[in-house]
């Protein structure tokens, strides 16, 4: 990594004021990161779906646990220069195990979380049927809670609500506002898809008046935007949670299919990383040329 953890946070700050939409793609490990990274993307953002599926081959239904994420969020930003974003989920307890996630998360290197309101245990928000979430005083006091227990003022805490889809826009609203006022960085509004989601975010956006984070992939007329539509209506930063996970599946069922009937991926070398590309991309080259330094 060429530049410090403090640099990066400020840079991550500096983009989310530009007039330009910060697109984060989704990964899950630290290959994903790399890729984003060469790929010209100024951030990257780690799915707690995607880990749960690659650390434990587990739906996202609340067992990945703050020593698993942060150990698992550490590697990833350690390895590239671009700002990572991370699902940190509920905070993973009470009042305590969030100054302790807080603590935790800063120490990796990461420059925002997301920490949402929904009861124990989670499950993902785009899973069918409304997730139970706190009261609405229990979901401020855990926003409380993480900006108080930050030390590093660049680090950015990202507050979420689940409960648009049980308790009604308006609601989500409010509870978004109380969770400006109590600190937190930023919004993050979970949506279900709808005809009315862009109207939705508009008035989210209007009503708080700060940096707004949004899901662009939960379908509809979300997900259909371009970059330079997404920042007028509102989206300053646009996550895509299910790219790496959803790309990798899908390619490689493919391929397994192919292997399974054909015996081998002959048909598929078009579609596949060579050794050399593989080993860019994970800049093998740096590494030599660092090696080859030492013993000049």
């Amino acid at each position: 990594m060429s530049i410090s953890i403090s640099q990066k946070r400020k840079k991550f700050k500096e983009l989310l004021h530009s007039n330009n939409v910060l697109i984060a793609p989704g990964i899950y490990d630290a290959y994903g990161a790399k890729l984003v990274e060469n790929a010209g993307f100024q951030a990257a953002y780690i799915t707690g779906n995607g880990v749960s599926a690659s650390l434990l081959g587990h739906p996202d239904i609340g067992q990945v646990d703050l020593t698993m994420m942060s150990d698992h969020a550490r590697r990833i930003a350690s390895c590239i220069d671009i700002p990572v974003i991370c699902d940190a989920d509920t905070g993973y307890g009470g009042m305590f195990n969030i100054q302790r996630t807080i603590e935790e998360f800063e120490a990796t290197g990461i420059c925002a979380i997301h920490i949402e309101d929904q009861s124990f245990p989670k499950r993902c928000a785009q899973f069918d049927g409304a997730r139970t979430v706190l009261d609405f005083n229990d979901a401020v006091r855990q926003i409380k809670a993480a900006v108080q227990s930050r030390s590093d003022d660049q680090f950015m805490i990202i507050a979420r609500t689940d409960c648009a889809a049980s308790l009604g826009l308006d609601h989500a609203i409010e509870r978004a506002k109380a969770f400006v006022a109590e600190g937190a960085d930023a919004i993050f509004v979970e949506l279900k898809p709808s005809k009315d989601a862009i109207e939705k975010i508009k008035k989210i956006k209007e009503s708080v008046n700060t940096i707004c984070l949004f899901n662009v992939d939960v379908g509809g007329a979300v997900s259909e935007l371009k970059a330079n539509e997404m920042k007028s209506i509102g989206i300053d930063i646009a996550i895509h949670p299910s790219l790496g996970r959803g790309i990798f599946g899908f390619a490689m069922q493919a391929a397994l299919a192919k292997l399974k009937s054909t015996g081998n991926l002959s048909e598929l070398k078009n579609q596949m990383l060579s050794g050399k590309e593989y080993n860019h991309a994970l800049g093998l080259e740096d590494f030599e040329n660092w090696e080859k330094q030492l013993f000049s």
